[in-house]
């Protein structure tokens, strides 16, 4: 069974992880990795931006290096996050990271690796809210070929 997790930067995202490889059984077959774990770096903003009435900003170049490396930066920590989790359920994952819009580049990837299951963390968000904000657990349940299963993270004590 070939299952790809999706993660981000959120607690959700990491739940639905470590739920993946607690309760699904990931047998490694011939070498490869038992489980493949992808985050999408949203693209970042253009070299310029129009505001409607105002002055065009332009970014300068050391501007765009700079949210450049912040993007790699952030990725890199959590791939690193997303590897520990496996390594401490002796799991071994194949690591991705890819740029886009991040609800249509996990379908996409669901659907180039021919996954049987797509795992993805829910940040919970109310009916108003993922309206406006759309939520990209439901984007891939309605536009993903293979099963979704959304991880919703435990509810605190604390509400």
């Amino acid at each position: 069974m070939k299952v790809l997790v999706a993660i981000d930067e959120s607690e959700g995202s990491l739940y639905a992880l470590q739920w993946a490889l607690e309760h699904l059984h990931l047998p490694e077959t011939e070498g490869s990795a038992a489980i493949t774990v992808v985050h999408v770096q949203p693209h970042f903003m253009p070299p310029h931006t129009a505001i409607p009435v105002g002055p065009v900003i332009f970014a300068t170049p050391a501007v765009m290096d700079s949210i450049k490396k912040a993007q790699e930066q952030s990725a890199s920590e959590v791939i690193s996050r997303a590897t520990k989790l496996c390594e401490q359920h002796m799991i071994k994952a194949e690591m991705m990271v890819i740029r886009g819009d991040p609800k249509e580049m996990i379908v996409e990837a669901s659907e180039d690796m021919n996954v049987d299951l797509l795992v993805v963390g829910s940040r919970g968000l109310g009916q108003i809210k993922r309206a406006f904000l759309g939520s990209v657990s439901d984007y891939c349940a309605h536009h993903a070929k293979c099963p979704v299963l959304i991880v919703r993270p435990p509810k605190s004590s604390h509400k």
